[in-house]
């Protein structure tokens, strides 16, 4: 099973994600993101941050997730190799994510701007949990 693929959407971009478990679902929605945000194959998980994300619902929960990721890269400049999610419910996920400061090593090639809610699903088909998030590049 592949972790995750990306999918082109008329203005912005899509991934779809894969997991045989909820944590790894969400850690392996982070790895897409961040594929699309530029290469970051020589990160190093240097630094640590721990994440505590609360929402409504699981759709929600992996939207203020992937949003929280954002906001580490966009304000604290750091940048994710590696999610570890801890644990994940219907609405509370922790975790911690392994990375490094943003340099001019980093290879950004597009910006996202923010995780949308239009088609975020998350569900489980068979014995895989799969969702689909769409990003404002």
């Amino acid at each position: 099973m592949q972790p995750f693929e990306i999918i082109e959407h008329t203005a912005d971009v899509g991934l779809a994600a894969y997991g045989s478990t909820q944590k790894e679902l969400f850690a392996n929605a982070a790895l897409g993101m961040f594929s699309i945000i530029g290469e970051f194959d020589e990160v190093r998980p240097v630094e640590q941050r721990q994440v505590h994300v609360t929402a409504p619902d699981i759709d929600l929960l992996l939207a203020d997730f992937l949003g929280e990721l954002l906001y580490l890269l966009e304000v604290e400049h750091f940048v994710c190799r590696r999610a570890r999610v801890e644990s994940v419910s219907e609405t509370e996920l922790r975790g911690t994510l392994d990375g490094e400061p943003l340099s001019a090593c980093h290879r950004l090639d597009t910006e996202i701007k923010a995780v949308t809610h239009h088609g975020l699903k998350v569900e489980k088909q068979g014995d895989i949990w799969q969702a689909t998030v769409l990003f404002d590049i």
